[in-house]
């Protein structure tokens, strides 16, 4: 588990517009990691559209939030367009992120 202060160990993943984002390009810059079940499900949507309407205020911190579930890059790009998300989703089928953070997703 991760504990605050603590360096971030070098993930990368594909979100679902395709890109590779890497964490080690995002270095110097605040992050809000959060782990979600599944695309397109009434608890998720809701967490996901709270996170989309407060997008502006974590910007000016400056904070980044990446959101992560085991779901396929295409999933995620219906999702996100769906609820008009402006920040990544990531793909991670295998659970990389989710054993890296403790996460059971």
């Amino acid at each position: 588990m991760l504990e605050i202060g603590k360096k971030l160990p070098a993930l990368k993943g594909t979100t679902g517009d395709g890109n590779e984002l890497k964490l080690a390009n995002l270095t110097g810059q605040w992050l809000v990691v959060y782990f979600y079940p599944k695309d397109s499900t009434p608890g998720c949507s809701s967490e996901a559209k709270d996170f989309r309407d407060l997008h502006a205020a974590f910007c000016k911190r400056p904070a980044q939030i990446i959101g992560v579930s085991r779901d396929s890059q295409k999933s995620h790009a219906n999702f996100a367009a769906k609820q008009e998300l402006p920040f990544p989703l990531v793909s991670d089928p295998d659970e990389t992120w989710c054993r890296a953070y403790d996460r059971s997703a």
